[in-house]
């Protein structure tokens, strides 16, 4: 694989006018200029085109493709489909990209050999304001499949770079889930599928933001359960002998929707979700609760600490996700 190798970046958009063009900014700012920049419109009713349209004037690699709104995994297929090149990187329309993720997973890939068909990389949760409050550290590279029967390594699909080839051949995302309101999942299932026949790389560094809001699809808490169980029973189905690390994951997984459902202030959710985990593993309910608890009065701390010596500004620990500046010349 040569360092110009061309890269199809497959962007599936829904109604994101306020986010997508900070999104097509990373992507633009890629040190790595060879690529193919797919926005799949996804039947948006906002401004989400004209944005589009407005910045593929500037830079002739930007493609809009629209289609009725049939859910993100219908999107993230046509955009597989569309893509000319033979290597797919995916990034959500209010997701951020470091200027040179892509050139170093194209490196990864190469140094990594012919067995690996994904690279990922380390991420940082972003909030709405692309502050970082968050990082991630995962460090499962080659034979992944047993880690992802525990969970989501990869964290969520704008990690990823994948071969073109590899991802035809688990047939894409499944957009069945979202026909049985259970959308929140197809990535875990995509990667689960993908290693059960090649292996993973990563690049240990922060180079993924992921904008989590109250608003985007995992703010859906229910349907993310739904999800998640429907792709755990893929997974015992198909490796019986995993049966307890797939416990533990759905154990695990229940323990991060009762964190997102406290953040979010889900009230009614709390008392629900802290019930099926107490059931499943009080202790890692009672370290949740506790750590949660600890974390969210150390943040307040600092506010309050800066506002005493006369500064209302965001606290250090929470800088902003860093991205380039475009070229606005690029063809």
């Amino acid at each position: 694989m040569s360092d110009a190798a061309c890269v199809s970046v497959v962007i599936p958009a829904y109604n994101a006018a306020a986010t997508i063009d900070e999104t097509l900014r990373s992507v633009r700012s890629q040190t790595h200029r060879t690529l193919e920049i797919l926005v799949i419109d996804d039947g948006s009713n906002d401004e989400t085109a004209d944005v589009v349209c407005g910045r593929a004037a500037q830079d002739s690699r930007i493609r809009l493709v629209r289609q009725e709104n049939r859910g993100v995994a219908v999107a993230r297929n046509r955009g597989i489909e569309e893509a000319t090149a033979d290597l797919v990187a995916f990034v959500d329309a209010d997701d951020l990209w470091a200027p040179d993720k892509i050139e170093k997973q194209l490196a990864a890939l190469r140094n990594e050999g012919p067995s690996v068909a994904l690279v990922y990389t380390w991420w940082a949760q972003i909030d709405a304001a692309s502050r970082m409050t968050e990082r991630y550290c995962p460090t499962e590279r080659g034979d992944v499949l047993e880690h992802l029967c525990f969970g989501n390594i990869v964290g969520h699909c704008s990690s990823a770079l994948v071969t073109k080839t590899a991802a035809l051949e688990v047939g894409g995302f499944d957009p069945s889930l979202r026909a049985r309101r259970a959308q929140g999942c197809e990535d875990l299932q995509f990667y689960f599928r993908l290693a059960e026949r090649h292996h993973f790389a990563i690049v240990p560094e922060y180079l993924t933001g992921y904008r989590h809001t109250s608003t985007n699809m995992s703010s859906d808490l229910l349907q993310m359960r739904r999800s998640y169980a429907l792709v755990a029973d893929e997974m015992r189905r198909k490796y019986p002998q995993l049966e307890t690390t797939v416990a533990l994951g759905t154990t695990d997984f229940t323990a991060w929707l009762l964190e997102r459902a406290i953040d979010l202030r889900r009230l009614r959710l709390i008392p629900l979700l802290g019930a099926v985990l107490v059931s499943k593993n009080s202790r890692l309910a009672a370290r949740i609760l506790v750590g949660r608890s600890r974390r969210r009065l150390a943040r307040l701390l600092d506010v309050l600490r800066a506002r005493m010596h006369g500064s209302r500004s965001v606290p250090a620990e929470f800088p902003r996700f860093l991205i380039g500046d475009p070229d606005l010349d690029a063809s």
